[in-house]
């Protein structure tokens, strides 16, 4: 058995705001900085097929770094895109590469420095072997720059757990008793009715957790229930099935990419199911407070909770991997589109930054105690969305720049983005605020 316990000492991140002067400029006063010029090229590490662009933003000390390559480094560089993941959360400043050892620009995952030489008289005949991109195929990913209060959805009770659909524009609010399913017209309004309420089996029973498919026709949820719910959303919303758990309450869950396997999380243990089949294949015993969270990437998962370890588990072999001793506990999970990189929610409002498979690790510092944290990563990986307490706070990935804040009248209990980053949800006391996100 392979048991890893990690040292608890982390590198710090910074959460930084754009300059305030930056934030009032003119888009059209011809003002550029390099760092711009360098973001809209078209061999970019950032061009890639994701959101439509939005205006320049200012960029951290990774993207820095980057832009005093030089050009023939960039060519080079750029022949292998999976390779850019590595600098994720970097924190090294410009010009500390050499002294702070291997870093996380493209090529260093094997150890080599980040400056590359010269590329070979070979080298160049490649790169001009390869046909040119056309620039109309090529749309670049961008953060939002800020959000606009659209509206909200008046689900009665408190709302423990939301999920947006992008493809099909339906919001899907759960907390006790009940299922509240909102059409896209009821997203830019205030106080409209939902299009259906799906009655739980009890009344009294409460959906604390819910997962909405990545084909967005199916939904699973769980809470306060002998059971898990499958539901099918299309063409009209419907139980699929009950799936028999063997706690009585479930704390989080979460499916695979495919949607093939499902975790849910109870005190002490995890239920692992096969969502095609319906079966549960394991009963997986975890330390009895560390299972308020869970989360799935490629073949491990991830579970964390009152006693601060988070710990890796084998999908395959159910074996423990590693142990992380964050010291204080732990209220979310979550993972980027890539499913290279874990993000913990504490709760002291820090967020800590694990590589699923590298030893990289780092913390961003916000230094506030919260009662709630949620987390969030867009289906772009640009971005992500923290919510503590009452406040929500979009950040940039990997520049880690808070691209805006948003504070509610009350706690926020939950949030999702839509898969087509248009839209962000968080439930509170007896509602869902509905946020457009601004490019």
């Amino acid at each position: 058995m392979s048991r890893e316990k990690e040292e608890d000492s982390f590198s710090i991140l910074r959460i930084y705001d754009e300059p305030e002067e930056r934030r009032n400029m003119p888009e059209s006063s011809g003002i550029s900085s390099q760092h711009e010029q360098v973001q809209y090229q078209p061999d970019s590490p950032y061009a890639m097929l994701q959101i439509p662009p939005c205006p320049p933003m200012q960029h951290g000390p990774v993207y820095q770094e980057m832009s005093g390559m030089t050009q023939q480094q960039w060519d080079l560089q750029t022949l292998d895109t999976s390779e850019l993941r590595a600098m994720w959360f970097s924190g090294a400043e410009p010009g500390e590469a050499a002294e702070a050892g291997p870093s996380f620009l493209p090529g260093s995952a094997l150890g080599q420095p980040s400056s590359s030489p010269s590329p070979s008289g070979e080298a160049w005949s490649l790169l001009r072997a390869v046909p040119p991109i056309p620039g109309e195929v090529v749309v670049r990913q961008r953060p939002p720059r800020d959000s606009w209060k659209v509206g909200t959805l008046r689900h009665g009770k408190r709302v423990y757990a939301v999920a947006v659909g992008g493809a099909t524009r339906h919001v899907y609010t759960c907390g006790s008793g009940y299922i509240r399913v909102w059409d896209e017209s009821a997203l830019h309004a205030w106080d409209k009715a939902p299009e259906a309420q799906l009655d739980l089996q009890n009344p009294q029973n409460c959906v604390l957790t819910c997962k909405l498919f990545p084909d967005e026709q199916s939904l699973i949820t769980g809470g306060v229930s002998q059971t898990l719910t499958l539901w099918d959303l299309a063409p009209t919303p419907r139980v699929r099935a009950q799936l028999a758990s063997t706690g009585p309450m479930c704390y989080s869950l979460a499916i695979s990419s495919d949607a093939h396997i499902c975790l849910a999380c109870f005190r002490g243990f995890v239920e692992i199911w096969d969502l095609q089949n319906q079966i549960l294949i394991r009963k997986h015993e975890v330390p009895i407070y560390g299972s308020r969270c869970v989360d799935i990437a490629g073949n491990k998962f991830w579970t964390g909770g009152e006693d601060t370890s988070l710990y890796s588990w084998d999908l395959r072999s159910y074996q423990r991997l590693q142990q992380f001793n964050l010291q204080n506990e732990i209220l979310s999970i979550t993972h980027d589109p890539s499913e290279e990189w874990m993000l913990v929610g504490l709760r002291t409002s820090d967020i800590i930054i694990l590589h699923t498979h590298r030893k990289e690790k780092f913390k961003a510092v916000l230094q506030k105690y919260t009662h709630h944290h949620s987390l969030k990563f867009s289906s772009c990986g640009s971005y992500f969305v923290t919510t503590l307490d009452e406040s929500i706070h979009c950040l940039a990935a990997p520049s880690l720049q808070r691209l805006f804040q948003v504070k509610e009248s009350s706690d926020i209990l939950c949030c999702d983005i839509s898969s087509d980053n248009r839209y962000l949800v968080t439930g509170s006391k007896n509602s869902a605020t509905v946020y457009q996100l601004m490019y």
